[in-house]
C-alpha cells in the first residue's frame, strides 16, 4: 500500500506595507508563486503602532515570512517638522511586528531599511560596515535612528533566539506607487510631475534646485522587490557566510550614480519637455555623493536589471495612466505604507 503523499501547504506571507511602493512591488512578484498566500491588511484594518493589534494578529493568521516594508515616510519638510513622529511610529512598527513575529515562532522575517542609516560623511562607495561609524545626516536623523533600531532588533533576536531575522537597505528608490506629492517627494517623483506639469501648460523654463553637481544613486522598484525576494530566500549558510552577526545588513542599489544634471536631462527627455533648464545655485545641493557598494548582494548571486531611463519610462507611462496625478490637490506631507 503506497503512503499518501499529503499536498504541500501555501506558504502564507504577510507583507506589511503592501499599499506602498515597495510593498506593492513584492506583492505584484510574489502573487505569481502559485506556492504563495498573501496575507494583507490595510492601516485601517492593523494599526501596525498598536501592541495589541499586532499581537493577535500574529496569533490567529498561520504565518510563514513576514517582508517588513511598512514605514512612516516623508521628504526633508517632513521629518524636519515631525521627527518626534518619525522615530516613535517606525520604532513602534519594527518592534510590534518583529517581537510579535517572534512570539508567534515566525522563522523567516525580511526587514527594509534605508541608505539613510550610513553617517553623512561615509567613505564613497558606502560599504555595510559603514554603519555606526560617525554622525548621521541632521534632517533625517531620527528615521536613520529608527531604521538602524530595526537592524538590531532582527540580529538581536536571532543571536537570543536563533531566528532567521534579515536585513536590505535600498539606495534610492523610484517607480509606480512613488509620491508624487509637489513638495514632499523625493527627487525623481517631484522632477517628473514638474516637467510634466510644464509640458502640460507650455512653460518654457523649468528651474531644478541647486548647481546640478552632486551625484545620486537610483533602484527601480520592481528590481527591489526582486532583492527582497532573492534575500528572503537564500539558504541560511549562504546568508551567514556573506554576512556577520551583528553586521548583517545587505546594500541593494545598482553600484552606478549620475549627476542630477543628468538625471534632470534624462527626464526632461523621457517626459516630453522641450522648454528651457535652470539650476538654482543659491538652494543647497546636499551631499556631493551618495552611492551604495553593492558587492556583498553581487556575490550573493544578484543584480539590478533595469536601466534607468527604462525605469523611468516605465514610471512616467504609470503616471500618466492617472494612478498619481490628482492634480494640485494637498496630500499629508507624511503618509504610512
Amino acid at each position: 500500500m503506497k503512503a499518501k503523499i499529503e499536498p504541500q501547504k501555501n506558504q502564507r506571507i504577510f507583507i506589511a506595507g503592501h499599499n506602498g511602493m515597495v510593498g506593492s512591488a513584492i506583492c505584484r512578484q510574489l502573487q505569481h508563486n502559485n506556492d504563495v498566500e498573501l496575507v494583507l491588511r490595510s492601516r485601517n484594518e492593523l494599526d501596525l503602532t498598536n501592541q495589541q493589534a499586532v499581537l493577535n494578529f500574529f496569533e490567529h493568521e498561520n504565518i510563514d515570512q513576514v517582508y517588513l516594508a511598512a514605514a512612516k515616510v516623508g521628504g526633508i519638510v517632513a521629518n524636519n517638522t515631525y521627527p518626534a513622529d518619525f522615530i516613535y511610529e517606525n520604532i513602534m512598527i519594527e518592534c510590534n511586528v518583529i517581537h510579535s513575529a517572534h512570539l508567534a515562532n515566525i522563522q523567516k522575517l525580511l526587514f527594509l531599511g534605508s541608505s539613510c542609516i550610513y553617517p553623512k560623511l561615509a567613505d564613497q562607495p558606502m560599504a555595510e560596515s559603514a554603519l555606526l561609524t560617525g554622525r548621521l545626516e541632521e534632517t533625517n536623523e531620527p528615521y536613520a535612528i529608527a531604521k538602524i533600531a530595526g537592524i538590531k532588533l532582527c540580529e538581536s533576536y536571532n543571536r537570543q533566539h536563533g531566528r532567521d531575522y534579515r536585513s536590505v537597505m535600498p539606495t534610492n528608490l523610484y517607480g509606480p506607487n512613488d509620491n508624487f506629492h509637489p513638495e514632499n517627494s523625493h527627487v525623481i517623483p517631484a522632477l517628473i510631475r514638474r516637467f510634466h506639469e510644464a509640458k502640460v501648460n507650455g512653460d518654457k523654463l523649468v528651474v531644478v534646485w541647486g548647481s546640478g553637481k552632486p551625484k545620486r544613486e537610483f533602484l527601480y522598484v520592481d528590481d527591489m522587490a526582486s532583492a527582497s525576494i532573492h534575500v528572503m530566500n537564500l539558504q541560511k549558510e549562504s546568508y551567514d557566510k556573506n554576512t556577520e552577526p551583528m553586521l548583517s545588513h545587505i546594500n541593494v542599489g545598482t553600484g552606478i550614480d549620475c549627476t542630477i544634471k543628468e538625471l534632470v536631462d534624462t527626464l526632461a527627455t523621457v517626459v516630453g519637455f522641450k522648454g528651457k533648464i535652470k539650476f538654482d545655485i543659491s538652494k543647497p545641493d546636499g551631499a556631493p555623493r551618495k552611492l551604495m557598494n553593492v558587492e556583498r548582494l553581487k556575490s550573493l548571486g544578484w543584480s539590478y536589471s533595469t536601466p534607468l531611463t527604462d525605469g523611468l519610462e516605465t514610471t512616467y507611462q504609470w503616471l500618466k495612466n492617472g494612478n498619481a496625478l490628482v492634480a494640485n490637490k494637498p496630500l499629508n506631507n507624511t503618509s504610512l505604507f
